[in-house]
């Protein structure tokens, strides 16, 4: 403004007041036009800030004040043009908090830079501030965990034993924690009947205050027609596992399972040999839904239970490392050189954009998955010495588990695996080939889904506002060089697919794979997996 429409006004308190005058009457004109004008003048006095409010009020449009209270000491500390030394040296007249006046607001709609914030944290505040009052759409709901407060827990573990109980599975357990812990928020519970309808429909759910969200896979928990009968209109019910109370669901609502009707809108297909519809089927014709105070953290002693990080505890890491941008890579197999290659790639594609330190979020799948997949011990153990080998630059990485079943439900569940990660602050998510596929069940040698429309179905998902999609392409053995590239179909002789089914034998057989797809220690660890098959 001072170098085009304003280039004739000087430093006077007069020309002041009709620089912040001009200034109010352009930010009327992007607000009257349905813009967010975010206008970081000096205005020294109180009276004109109030013009400029007066002249959108007047107009019907919002005016926020905006009160950035850093200490004068902080300012002059930073001053990155000399200016406030030029102030105490005399060779500026009339420098607002040297000077002249500074005029601070008496009641301003939002106050930061007080505090010692960030200017991540910053900039936090304002945008919640903006979504708050719906003048920016939320880029994700607050994530509220679901567990009882600590000093809690003892009595409601004590009312938890005195009210009718239901057991639950492993895998119930496992979607209780992605609930209390935030993954699926703004859910506050096993879906009711209108939420389970439109997960299922629409691959949504609706706030009370009308916010919409990606949530593509059913969270529900099954139930007997014993147990409905037996339950059915208590106020609450303890949820048990083992024998262990766990948690406490409130209000129950019973409703019917539909079992056929949601696997084929789930999994594209009712084939009773897909491995979680068998597990659907296997359980009881109903459902219950109802908001859960969950009794303690859910955790599992197996010695992995310290990379089981929440969103909100991935959220304050991503900060202590000052991470400008977070991208997230979701698996639930080995991290062969392929894959840390398109993880390399994305890092430095986000220094190119401008980022300092992009972080990556390596976020193997936690929960449940099918026989045959390798468990989730060797996983860890493999994705250690991909870290320790320098394959990933440890600097760059954190290794978390994502707690989530598996339900290799293909183009459904991809879009819960990205919406999941947003509501753990991440900010990009690479998507690839097939996510959550699996091999038809019951026709050999082809695939249940095709393999791009995961990744074509999560460009256009409903609910996911703020996060990127970073598709890539496929990366594969490179006989020609010798090392994992990017496949190029111009010269598909030079390239092996290695499967899994493949990497099964040539441990068995005590046979290596070529220099370049595994590293050595990663290799050894499946290895041994094998053998014991």
């Amino acid at each position: 403004m001072r170098h085009g429409l304003n280039k004739n006004l000087g430093f006077s308190a007069d020309d002041r007041a009709e620089n912040i005058r001009r200034v109010g009457e352009v930010c009327k004109l992007f607000a009257d036009g349905g813009i967010v004008a975010l206008a970081s003048f000096i205005s020294p006095f109180a009276a004109d800030r109030d013009n400029v409010r007066i002249l959108h009020e007047e107009a019907g449009l919002k005016f926020i004040e905006c009160y950035v209270a850093t200490s004068l000491a902080v300012c002059e500390a930073r001053d990155p043009k000399g200016l406030y030394k030029k102030a105490r040296a005399g060779l500026i007249k009339g420098f607002t908090g040297i000077d002249d006046v500074y005029e601070a607001p008496s009641s301003p709609e939002l106050v930061i830079g007080n505090d010692g914030a960030s200017l991540d944290e910053c900039v936090a505040k304002v945008t919640t501030y903006l979504e708050s009052l719906e003048i920016l759409p939320r880029m994700r709901p607050a994530i509220t965990e679901l567990f009882v407060p600590s000093n809690l827990v003892e009595e409601k573990t004590q009312i938890a034993q005195t009210l009718p109980s239901l057991a639950i599975d492993d895998v119930s357990l496992q979607w209780l924690q992605v609930l209390a812990e935030g993954w699926a928020a703004p859910l506050r519970g096993f879906m009711r009947e209108k939420e389970f309808l439109q997960a299922l429909h629409f691959n949504t759910v609706t706030t009370p205050d009308g916010q919409v969200f990606n949530q593509s896979v059913p969270i529900v928990l099954p139930v007997t027609a014993e147990d409905k009968d037996r339950l059915a209109g208590e106020a609450a019910i303890a949820l048990l596992h083992r024998g262990m109370p766990v948690a406490i669901l409130r209000r129950p609502e019973f409703y019917g399972a539909r079992k056929e009707e949601r696997v084929c809108r789930q999994f594209g297909t009712c084939d009773p040999g897909h491995p979680y519809i068998a597990l659907i089927n296997s359980y009881g014709d109903f459902l219950a839904g109802g908001e859960v105070d969950v009794l303690r953290r859910i955790t599992f002693n197996d010695g992995l239970d310290k990379y089981r990080l929440t969103p909100n505890e991935l959220m304050e890491e991503f900060k202590q490392r000052g991470a400008d941008a977070v991208f997230a890579f979701q698996l639930r197999n080995p991290v062969h050189n392929g894959h840390a290659l398109l993880m390399q790639n994305t890092h430095d594609m986000l220094l190119k954009r401008g980022y300092k330190k992009p972080l990556l979020l390596l976020h193997p799948l936690g929960g449940w998955t099918k026989d045959d997949d390798v468990p989730l011990d060797v996983r860890m153990k493999q994705h250690e010495c991909v870290l320790a080998e320098g394959v990933l630059n440890p600097a760059s990485t954190l290794i978390a588990i994502f707690p989530s079943p598996m339900m290799y439900a293909g183009p459904t569940e991809v879009q819960w695996h990205a919406k999941a990660r947003l509501n753990a602050g991440v900010h990009f998510y690479i998507v690839g080939r097939d996510p959550a596929g699996i091999g038809h069940p019951s026709q050999k040698g082809k695939d249940l889904y095709d393999p791009d429309h995961g990744r074509e179905v999560l460009l256009m998902a409903p609910g996911l506002p703020g996060m990127e999609i970073i598709p890539f392409v496929v990366a594969a053995y490179n006989k020609k060089v010798g090392r994992m590239t990017l496949f190029d179909p111009a010269h598909a002789a030079d390239f092996e697919n290695i499967s899994g089914t493949k990497m099964r034998t040539m441990a068995k057989t005590g046979e290596s794979p070529p220099d370049g797809y595994m590293c050595p220690s990663g290799w050894s660890v499946l290895a041994q997996y094998y053998k014991t098959l």
